[in-house]
């Protein structure tokens, strides 16, 4: 049955008009996405069978051009089309955090690291570097590793926040297993950074761990 064909209620694009997008499920969002699916498919049922294949929204989202475009319904204007929209979502989240204060609008922030971030295959550690009144400077991303953890240097940290002459930073990195728990090198490698940027009158505001769900954040947990 075709979407035309679905009560008003269930069509992903009145349902978006109606109760907003949260309310609709990776599916169908997904299908606004795609717009259309394949003879005798509705673009719901597609976005269902690529979410299958994919494993998750999360992997389709980041698989490289190679493996998006072998998806049934793909293609390389639609990679194209894809990368657009998350570049987007990234601008929009870095200018609504430069605008603000990064303390005062946590969820942006949360936002925009994940947006940065979630995406590797692999682990990647990054600095955001704050005025004294909180506001972004700029996002590094300093170290990159495996699929399972990358070397953080306390020095080179404190020289681009010098660099920067920022007067606070805000740590995040990924956890491309999607699990967002902190290990013990983390929270070692945490207090190390502290204690090294204190030396240069420097605040160490939170620390993000990036991974599927809501990040997770040291300050909130009492580990800063």
């Amino acid at each position: 049955m075709s979407i035309k064909d679905w009560s008003a209620e269930d069509r992903p694009r009145e349902k978006l008009l109606r109760r907003g997008s949260a309310a609709l499920t990776d599916a169908e969002l997904l299908a606004i996405f795609l717009r259309t699916g394949l003879p005798g498919k509705s673009a719901v049922d597609l976005a269902r069978e690529l979410l299958s294949n994919f494993g998750s929204l999360k992997a389709l989202l980041g698989a490289d051009q190679q493996s998006f475009c072998e998806g049934k319904g793909l293609g390389e204007a639609t990679y194209v089309q894809l990368q657009a929209v998350l570049e987007m979502a990234r601008r929009h989240f870095k200018e609504a955090l430069q605008r603000g204060d990064a303390l005062t609008s946590p969820d942006i922030t949360r936002s925009y690291l994940s947006a940065q971030l979630r995406g590797y295959s692999y682990e990647v550690f990054a600095c955001l570097f704050l005025d004294n009144q909180h506001r972004v400077i700029q996002l590094d991303e300093l170290f990159r590793g495996t699929l399972d953890g990358a070397s953080v240097y306390p020095r080179e940290v404190a020289r681009q926040a010098l660099r920067h002459n920022a007067a606070a930073v805000i740590f995040a990195h990924n956890h491309p297993s999607g699990i967002s728990e902190p290990s013990q090198a983390d929270k070692h490698i945490t207090e190390k950074l502290k204690q090294a940027l204190a030396l240069f009158d420097i605040r160490v505001l939170d620390h993000f761990i990036i991974g599927d769900g809501q990040p997770y954040s040291f300050a909130e947990h009492g580990l800063l």
